[in-house]
């Protein structure tokens, strides 16, 4: 069996030298189509699949499924976030787990710099993490130590982990880094030690955080910002369970508790109010313990459809190119059939001369697998760059793993099976004595069916491909050209690192005033304006309340975003101010509170017709529900999602403007927001020059507001858009290659068919058919198998845009404009390949012809 083997293997190889031009495009065609479906899969595995660099991550779970921060502080039904109260609760209650680490959802960013140093403090991404965390991982330190619950204690000195990227990106490696002091936000903290080079925390995300700090130490670095000991949703929990234990009846035991804490911890006696709509939605709240091996999906959840959307795109690249084989085989098998039927007449049976096709078939597809594997290396490193341009750093390797090879091969063996199958089928049951009476000149021919066959499913899929490309690219051009609300042309967004929380309102506010009026003043800057957040950076929100109408019902969409704004922001960012006026520098600490409110508030809170101005609303609470005057109606903009699947109200109050509340939570809000983290310019020309003034300003003002990046407002929506960008440019690259793989086959067949049927064209040529005839009955055969092919591939084009409809925006699924474009561009193509062929046999000479008959 082995010998037989080896004998196919090494015919096939001879085979394929022998024809180093098929061998050569063959290999190419099918490096391509399984490069780019190994490249997509390798993305699947890293961002669904793959488990965490940590010890036995099968028994990691994570506590609640939900992934719902709840920015208007109600209830969140499929819970996945909490307190650090409710933590502590569940870790009491269950003994299951041998250990249960809490840590921060989002990430925090600190101004660093090393003591007894004169370097510039550099902005850190960073996480709160219990004192357990790195043991519930299994993780040790690459040097140093890791964070322990000794130091999880706010009376502990204050210590910090660096990660391995951070220390060898920012800090050169050096090993003096452990054990010294550094400044986070003006407080020391000591480096205890560096996380090992392949852990980039429990979420795989772009940008991963590069200090974990302990929780307790929360409160000294956010100061009266401080949220550890309230009652907001900030902490996620994952555990680790003892051996032998399972997560039977966990899911009931922490619901429980959460319904519990609901009443009597979470409704304070500040929320009392709300108390009856809590109870009643009791039975909605629940928590559901899920696997964590993989750790917490941000990015799977994120990309998940857009990696599927990829996949399916090019698995019919991959079938375009077993349907472009096939027909190359079919062709040659047609050449070699002489050789075939004297094979068999010599006494070589059918199942030794399929077996042997069939070996010849799946040596190519291995062997274009294996060049496959170059190029989903490289598919893996371009579409990381183009998903994620505007970050720093991205924790997905390229390289090739097992699962990776495993697949690859896998799939190499598939299509071989795939393309081969039916040529070698067709090839073995040649009839040997056609050998005897010259094969060759037989009319009939046995491969012409399926290679027509093969060319409509070329067609057909190609127009799906080209179809869906078109509208991702249609729907991409209409988001990056949609009425955003604002303007982004000769605007600059600087992001910066918000001031320490220990500053007082007076300094904020004088910190403030210089800093607008210095970049005012800057040569070629016109405006300059101070905010909270810019579009698609952040979002702050609250439940409104209105003046005079009672409590809002918590289990209703009763919230809106808001942002803190300088005087002028709105002028500078293009808003037009539809009733009422804008905020101005009357509005002071000493005056009314005031708000302008968007189109999208006024629709929401007021009934059609009432009027906005003049009336009063509040945050969260009847008793502040006349706290804001709303003194203007802005035009809607779109501060949250340019996609448009997520469009909030919004309203803006003044930066120098504070309310002072008597509730803790209340107040903290309030401070916090006041915490610019978005600068706007608006120029008169080009950024040449700009920047470094920018820096040297903000250095000069206050060396601890630290520049976190400097952008034009382009390239902040552009950044939004990276994701969808990702998948129209891949899809419409796939098309296109789909169209060429296409035309391929559609030039292959026409040619074989010109070629088998010179003497039939001969004698019509003789008989009086003119050059012109002969070139339209070439063509009529070609188009025939595209039309079949567009008659298919159009419904069922249609049909999959529903699949994708998601992913669109403002386009249709069965948009005339795009199938127009789709069926001109495989039209095109069709006409290219199938017009050589075409004038190639108006040329023939009828005698030649003849006489080779």
């Amino acid at each position: 069996m082995m010998q037989t083997l080896r004998q196919d293997i090494s015919y096939a190889l001879r085979q394929m030298r022998l024809s180093p031009i098929f061998t050569l495009t063959a290999m190419l065609t099918l490096a391509l189509g399984i490069g780019a479906t190994t490249a997509i899969f390798s993305l699947i595995h890293t961002v669904m699949l793959k488990s965490l660099p940590v010890a036995d991550p099968s028994t990691l779970f994570r506590v609640g499924a939900g992934n719902d921060c709840c920015v208007e502080g109600g209830p969140q039904d499929n819970w996945g976030m909490y307190s650090y109260q409710l933590y502590q609760r569940f870790k009491d209650a269950a003994p299951e787990f041998d250990q249960l680490a809490a840590f921060q959802a989002g990430r925090s960013q600190f101004s660093v710099r090393r003591s007894g140093t004169n370097q510039q403090a550099k902005p850190l991404r960073s996480e709160f993490v219990s004192g357990n965390y790195f043991a519930t991982f299994g993780v040790s330190a690459f040097t140093g130590r890791t964070l322990t619950p000794a130091d999880d204690q706010q009376s502990a000195p204050s210590a910090a982990m660096l990660s391995y990227r951070a220390w060898q990106q920012e800090y050169g490696a050096d090993p003096r880094i452990i054990g010294s002091s550094f400044m986070l936000d003006g407080h020391p903290f000591t480096i205890v030690g560096i996380t090992p080079p392949g852990f980039y925390g429990e979420t795989l995300r772009s940008d991963p955080p590069q200090l974990f700090v302990p929780i307790q130490q929360e409160p000294l670095l956010l100061g009266k910002d401080s949220i550890l000991k309230e009652t907001n949703a900030w902490l996620r929990v994952i555990g680790r369970l003892h051996s032998g234990a399972t997560i039977a009846g966990l899911d009931s035991r922490f619901t429980s508790i959460l319904r519990q804490w609901l009443v009597t911890d979470f409704v304070t006696t500040d929320m009392k109010e709300y108390l009856p709509q809590i109870k009643a939605m009791l039975p909605k709240q629940n928590i559901k313990l899920i696997s964590a091996g993989s750790g917490v999906g941000e990015m799977r959840e994120g990309y998940a459809d857009s990696l599927r959307i990829l996949l399916s795109v090019c698995c019919l690249v991959l079938l375009i190119a077993c349907a472009n084989i096939a027909n190359l085989l079919l062709a040659r098998g047609a050449a070699r059939s002489s050789q075939t039927s004297v094979r068999l007449a010599l006494g070589a049976s059918r199942k030794r001369l399929l077996r042997q096709s069939l070996t010849e078939s799946v040596v190519l597809s291995l062997l274009g697998g294996a060049a496959g594997m170059l190029i989903a290396y490289l598919g893996v490193k371009v579409i990381v760059a183009l998903a994620f341009h505007s970050a720093h750093f991205v924790p997905i390797d390229a390289s090739p793993s097992l699962p990776i090879l495993a697949f690859a091969f896998g799939l190499s063996l598939v299509t071989g099976l795939l393309f081969g199958a039916v040529p070698a089928w067709l090839n073995s049951r040649n009839n040997p004595a056609e050998a005897l009476r010259g094969a060759n000149r037989s009319t009939r021919d046995s491969s012409a069916m399926p290679q027509k066959i093969l060319v409509v499913v070329q067609a057909t899929l190609s127009i799906v491909l080209l179809a869906g490309a078109g509208l991702l690219t249609r729907s991409l051009q209409k988001m990056e050209h949609q009425d955003f609300g604002f303007e982004i042309d000769h605007r600059v967004s600087i992001t910066v690192n918000t001031p320490f929380s220990s500053y007082s309102s007076d300094k904020l506010d004088a910190t403030y005033r210089e800093l607008q009026d210095r970049l005012s003043h800057i040569p070629g800057v016109e405006h300059a304006a101070l905010a909270l957040y810019t579009p698609f950076t952040d979002n702050w929100g609250e439940m409104i309340v209105r003046d005079g109408h009672g409590t809002p019902n918590v289990s209703e969409d009763q919230g809106s975003s808001w942002d803190h704004v300088s005087p002028g922001y709105l002028e500078l960012m293009g808003e037009h101010i539809l009733r009422g006026r804008s905020i101005t520098e009357q509005d002071t600490a000493a005056t009314q509170n005031i708000a302008v409110v968007d189109e999208s508030f006024v629709r929401k809170f007021f009934k059609k017709g009432e009027e906005p101005i003049g009336t009063h609303f509040g945050l969260d609470k009847v008793q502040y529900s006349g706290t804001f005057e709303i003194v203007g109606v802005v035009r809607d903009a779109n501060y949250t999602d340019p996609s448009g699947h997520w469009k909030r109200p919004l309203f803006f109050v003044p930066l120098a403007q504070h309310v002072h509340y008597n509730t803790p939570m209340m107040q903290m809000i309030d401070d916090r927001t006041h915490l610019i983290q978005s600068v706007v310019l608006q120029l008169r020309g080009s950024m040449t020059g700009v920047e470094p003034q920018v820096r040297r300003i903000f250095a000069d003002v206050d060396p601890n507001l630290t520049i976190i990046s400097i952008q034009t407002m382009q390239e902040q929506v552009a950044n939004r858009l990276d994701q969808q960008r990702t998948v129209a440019q891949m899809t419409g690259l796939f098309g296109v290659l789909a169209l060429i793989l296409a035309a391929v086959g559609l030039y292959g067949v026409t040619a074989y068919m010109v070629e088998r049927r010179t003497s039939e064209i001969g004698v019509r040529m003789a008989l009086g058919a003119n050059r012109i005839s002969i070139v339209r009955l070439v063509l009529r055969g070609a188009f025939l198998q595209v039309l079949i092919g567009l008659m298919i591939g159009i419904p069922v084009s249609i049909g999959c845009a529903r699949l994708i409809a998601a992913q669109l925006y403002q386009v249709k699924g069965w948009d005339p404009l795009t199938l127009a474009v789709a069926v001109t561009a495989l039209g095109a193509c069709a006409l290219l390949a199938s017009i050589v062929p075409a004038l190639r046999a108006a040329s023939i000479n009828p005698v030649t012809a003849l006489r080779i008959e």
